[in-house]
């Protein structure tokens, strides 16, 4: 696995948002999500995940609920609020601008 750490610190919120952006969803799935669509290239480490999500609660990204217990162990969901889609969409403009940018800086 590549260590990307310095340059994902700074993404993983908004990697975070782009699968809540999908559907609710809880830490594990979301994790595992990441790691399929990076072809294992990425995978949280759990503290980093749970400290995200602890961080975008609080900022009112996203809220969280418990699911239901019948269906296996009980999961903790979370779910992407109104601001938290403004937010997400924010920062894809922001990554689309960076990456043309580094491109320029990068070929020229």
């Amino acid at each position: 696995m590549l260590n990307y750490s310095d340059i994902l610190r700074g993404l993983t919120d908004t990697i975070i948002l782009s699968q809540l952006n999908k559907a609710d969803s809880y830490g594990y799935q979301i994790n595992k999500a990441i790691s399929e669509l990076s072809e294992k290239q990425l995978e949280f480490k759990e503290a980093t995940l749970y400290t995200s999500f602890r961080r975008l609660e609080e900022n009112g990204l996203i809220t969280s609920y418990w699911g239901d217990e019948n269906s296996g162990a009980r999961r903790r969901y979370y779910s992407i609020t109104d601001q938290g889609k403004a937010a997400f969409l924010e920062n894809m403009d922001d990554w689309e601008k960076i990456q043309s940018m580094m491109s320029k800086l990068i070929t020229a």
